[in-house]
């Protein structure tokens, strides 16, 4: 068995054949394999699931060798397609009743880049990269920018970077000029400064590579950063991250800028530890660090005062991290020192006299003034002068409420404490710490925030989710769905699912989502124009929204999800961008910062923007995947696609559909950037109506929805009209 036998496999050496990619596998193995057998290469899409294999030819004792055709891969070639490389032992990948054995092949082959090619049937980038993990993959782009660090040192005069970089695309045959590098800091004072990159291009063993004679543009490169031109303030902590700047030239000889993302090592096995250098300068000592954040490998450089009162107080610090990091590995985090100290201060604040007519409201975590607490609040507001009215906010996303001047309290803050247990209501969207006990004098009413098309908690067969396991998760779920004393329900179709899911027993108000009468009632012109002056959208452009929902499975760390943009925003700009704009809006898990740059004028992020009922409205056309924002979008009767590329990856292993998603779904489902643009081609005719599963749809789920659900719920949990 191949577990037993093949230790590893590493691709020794790989060549861009004119669209043929060669690769050498050398097989770690205890003893050669017999004959009979055989490996076979398998290469597996990431998003989709779906593979195939290739056989590999024995060269050697332990050295095999495969030729992949570009145009054999699993799927059709299409942009944001990410394949992987498994070697697998073929008696077993040929057995049907048993898992294959297979082991993933690594990669040891110097600025592997430098194979790409551009498939002129198609005009996207097959690009071959090393992973994080060291492992080999090719993905399908239009353009990558290639930045790859051999050496980072730090002296007492400068900071030395030396690797290699280079701008590669498929439809745009620029040539670089020069690179700079940059480093940033953020925060109210944002501080730039760019440095010119030495370079040398990166010609030397393309024969090893290429057959094609072409030369990359790839580049060796550079760049030293004097300590002294790195700005500095006593007062202050600096944190710059770094960027590339790629100064390109047009074929009329244009000078054309583009700007990486913020700078990563690639390899997580390097540290990084031990760049630090203190110097001293007119305003004293300062420390200077080269380091890398641990979730997303990000250079930074950190600048610190390192006057004797900053050592002082770091070092106490530091003390105090040693100390509570010792109090949590002794203990659960929810039975650390902090929790219980912070639990129990709650629960005498709760005995304290009861706070009547306050009501305490939260969206998101407290990162939103949005959903169904906003419009329940937006209406208590305007009926019931009586109750007063606070909003549970992260202090981080306190701008939309001090430019509205809405009353809030820091979330988790020891006032947020007391006004949280001595509160009669609590409207909330999404879950709250697990760990706050309820009051008895608290009425809890959970909004909800969607209408489930996913499977949810305890119809979850398997939860992805990090941080937690399924077991975990349901128990966890259940335990504070039993804190709710209401539950509001948009429609039949979701009470059901939610008595089922949430094993809620208790009130279940269904009414409708509020969140939606401003759906109903300020549709119109006027209000229209007003938000797009607000936004600075353009007027004489129709507005595509492109809404996904995050992926379980894809993430950084608790509660921050990765996301690909697998629609090409090249491709649409070209095909639609005479008569379209798209703003995208991120679901508020997801921690991608997209880079639109290129895109200006076209594309809009609105990820932050503060409530997507806003942006509802100014759509003419929603694109989404399997968020629940189309139950939503539903109440302004406008167009609908549903881009899936992984729809058989999401229904079959991530969440499953409550319904026939494929069938019922009120718009068609699209699988490539192709496929979504003749759909909106075909909706832009003048003869477009609304598919038949529409009506149907629209009489399930939005039959409540009148422009009326927040004096509903208001009259069910407050006895008021």
């Amino acid at each position: 068995m191949i577990e037993n036998t093949v230790v590893k496999c590493i691709l020794k050496s790989l060549k861009n054949s004119l669209g043929n990619i060669e690769l050498a596998i050398s097989v770690d193995a205890e003893q050669e394999l017999l004959e009979s057998e055989k490996l076979y290469l398998k290469l597996k899409e990431r998003r989709s699931g779906i593979e195939d294999i290739i056989s590999l030819q024995k060269a050697d004792a332990f050295e095999y060798n495969v030729v992949i055709d570009v145009h054999a891969f699993p799927l059709p070639l299409e942009m944001g397609q990410t394949y992987d490389f498994y070697v697998v032992l073929g008696e077993q990948a040929e057995e049907e009743e048993q898992q294959p054995k297979e082991v993933r092949l690594s990669a040891e082959v110097d600025a592997i880049e430098r194979a790409y090619h551009i498939d002129q049937t198609t005009e996207l980038l097959i690009l071959p990269y090393t992973t994080d993990k060291g492992n080999f993959s090719v993905k399908v782009k239009r353009e990558a920018k290639i930045i790859k660090f051999d050496q980072i040192q730090l002296n007492s005069e400068e900071i030395s970077l030396k690797g290699y970089a280079g701008y590669l695309s498929s439809e745009n045959q620029y040539q670089v000029k020069d690179m700079n590098l940059i480093i940033k800091k953020g925060g109210e004072t944002p501080i730039e400064e760019k440095f010119p990159l030495q370079l040398e291009k990166k010609a030397e063993g393309l024969d090893r590579m290429r057959e094609d004679g072409f030369i990359p543009q790839v580049f060796h490169f550079q760049v030293d950063i004097p300590l002294k031109d790195i700005p500095f303030s006593s007062d202050k902590r600096f944190v710059y991250r770094l960027f590339l700047e790629f100064v390109c030239a047009d074929e009329n000889n244009t000078d054309i800028v583009f700007n990486s993302t913020a700078l990563v090592l690639g390899d997580r096995k390097n540290k990084l530890k031990g760049l630090v250098s203190v110097v001293k300068t007119e305003n004293g000592l300062i420390r200077y660090e080269v380091f890398k954040k641990k979730k997303k490998q990000t250079v930074c450089i950190r600048v610190n005062d390192y006057s004797l009162n900053t050592r002082i107080k770091y070092f106490l610090k530091g003390k105090k991290k040693q100390f509570v990091s010792k109090v949590k590995k002794l203990k659960k985090v929810r039975n650390s020192f902090v929790t219980k100290t912070y639990k129990t201060l709650f629960t005498m604040a709760s005995r304290m006299p009861v706070k009547s007519k306050t009501i305490i409201f939260e969206s998101f975590n407290g990162k939103q003034y949005s959903c169904n607490p906003r419009a329940i609040y937006e209406y208590m507001r305007e009926n019931h002068p009586e109750y007063k009215l606070y909003w549970s906010v992260n202090k981080q996303y306190t701008a939309p409420f001090d430019e509205k001047k809405i009353p809030y309290i820091n979330r988790l803050s020891i006032k947020w404490l007391f006004a949280m247990a001595r509160a009669e209501y609590w409207i909330v969207n999404s879950r709250l710490p697990l760990w706050i006990p309820k009051p008895n004098h608290t009425t809890y009413v959970q909004t909800w925030h969607g209408t489930p098309l996913k499977r949810l908690a305890m119809d979850m067969e398997e939860v992805h989710m990090p941080g937690t396991n399924t077991k975990k998760y349901k128990r966890n779920f259940i335990k504070e769905a039993s804190n709710w004393d209401y539950l509001i329900s948009p429609n039949a179709y979701s009470s059901e699912i939610f008595a089922r899911a949430f094993q809620f027993d208790k009130t279940m108000i269904e009414s409708g989502y509020p969140r939606n009468d401003f759906l109903h009632n300020d549709n119109n012109e006027e209000t229209i124009s007003a938000i797009k002056n607000r936004l600075d959208i353009p007027k004489d452009k129709k507005v595509i929204l492109y809404a996904p929902t995050w992926r379980d499975d894809q993430f950084y760390a608790k509660g921050r999800y990765k996301f690909d943009l697998d629609l090409d925003l090249h491709q649409l700009r070209e095909e639609l961008g005479e008569e379209y704009i798209v703003i995208l809006r991120m679901h508020y898990l997801v921690a991608e910062n997209f880079d639109l740059g290129p895109f200006e004028g076209f594309a809009f992020d609105f990820s932050a923007h503060e409530d997507i009922r806003e942006l509802y409205m100014i759509s003419d056309l929603l694109i989404t995947d399997y968020s629940s924002v189309f139950f939503d979008f539903a109440n302004l009767k406008r167009p609908m696609l549903f881009f899936v590329p992984d729809i058989e990856t999401y229904r079959d292993k991530l969440r499953g559909f409550y319904f026939d998603f494929e069938k019922d779904a009120p718009g068609p489902l699209v699988k490539t950037t192709d496929e979504t643009i003749e759909a909106i081609k075909q909706i832009s005719s003048p003869n477009y109506q609304l598919p038949v599963s529409f009506e149907p749809f629209y009489n399930k789920f939005c039959y409540l929805e009148t422009g009326d659900s927040s004096e509903k719920v208001v009259k069910t949990v407050f006895g008021t009209k």
